[in-house]
């Protein structure tokens, strides 16, 4: 069995992070406990090609993303702007995959410390971010995309979820769309959470309370938002037009409008966060907006790649900075009248 960077603690009598931190070559380490510590590496032969290199230059040109999903398309295009910007820097990309779990999301990050990253770009499995502390105790450089992670404290690139949600819904309202229904996913992530408010606050500011029964919240999934489409168009009254917060939801609620076409009398009008494809092709008229995707991932590479340089300087870093990226609306309506 591999030795890891658990079992070098261990033996060593240290934390993993400790342990991180004398392969890193962090200067804060003492010369006793670094010398401890790379006895016990030697000992087991823990890695020693990679951490050897990992010493001479105090990098390996690697940097790990961590995504809860890398079989959605939004990751992976994100990951591909991370891997055109690190490319042009020399630089490599890990890709792991948390599963929408923190646990794994720990255990990932504990496997790309071990693989000697040089730095991580994350987008939380959930909104909490207290497990993910020890990488700031590591010293670990850290960029979130997507999402923020309460509690968590690092650079961020986002895009303007509420602003490009409330242009949207305002857009229809001032065309005499009025009666909404919403499909939401979880709150508690950054994304859903903001694009709700947008929605409420465009509403509000024309004097319109959705019905309750017109709010549906389930997860960022096609089968929920098959389901919760379901439920609002057999809804009496259903609403005329409907927000959904993403590209697989939008989907799914696409497939439920699609397969039930012929029991409507007047299609329901269709607003979704994520542009894609099947919103051209499906024949349900609705309008998107368009996230700048693979920016998302060039700039949270290029935030990383200063972060990882003031670090081998041992400059100063800045404060966190939090970056939203504009969006864009994308008609689909074929006479473009909504």
């Amino acid at each position: 069995m591999a030795v890891t960077i658990k079992d070098v603690a261990k033996l060593a009598d240290v934390s993993t992070a400790t342990v991180s931190r004398v392969i890193n070559n962090d200067p804060r380490i003492s010369a006793v406990t670094r010398d401890r510590v790379l006895k016990i590496v030697d000992k087991l032969n823990y890695k020693v090609n990679s951490i050897a290199r990992s010493l001479k230059s105090n990098r390996t040109f690697t940097v790990g993303f961590l995504a809860p999903e890398i079989a959605n398309d939004f990751f992976m295009t994100v990951a591909q702007g991370v891997e055109n910007a690190l490319r042009e820097r020399g630089y490599n990309l890990i890709i792991c995959n948390s599963n929408e779990s923190a646990d794994e999301e720990v255990e990932r990050l504990e496997l790309l410390i071990e693989k000697c990253v040089d730095g991580v770009i994350i987008a939380p499995s959930s909104g909490s971010g207290a497990h993910l502390r020890f990488l700031q105790q590591v010293g670990l450089p850290t960029v979130l995309v997507d999402r923020l992670a309460a509690g968590f404290s690092s650079d961020a690139v986002l895009v303007d979820n509420a602003t490009g949600t409330y242009k949207a819904i305002h857009h229809l309202l001032k065309r005499g769309h009025t009666h909404f229904g919403f499909i939401g996913g979880d709150v508690s992530l950054t994304p859903f959470r903001e694009r709700y408010q947008g929605f409420m606050h465009a509403l509000s500011e024309f004097g319109i309370q959705p019905d309750p029964a017109h709010i549906k919240f389930g997860d960022y999934h096609v089968d929920s938002g098959y389901a919760m489409m379901k439920q609002l168009a057999e809804h009496s009254p259903a609403p005329a037009s409907v927000f959904i917060s993403n590209y697989f939801m939008h989907i799914g609620a696409t497939q439920y409008l699609v397969e039930h076409r012929s029991q409507r009398s007047r299609p329901i009008f269709i607003a979704s966060f994520d542009d894609m494809a099947l919103s051209a092709v499906a024949g349900v008229p609705s309008l998107t907006i368009a996230q700048p995707v693979l920016q998302i991932g060039s700039r949270a590479a290029q935030l990383l790649l200063e972060r990882i340089e003031l670090r081998l300087n041992h400059n100063e870093p800045p404060q966190p900075r939090i970056e939203r990226l504009p969006t864009r609306l994308v008609f689909h309506d074929r006479n473009n009248t909504a």
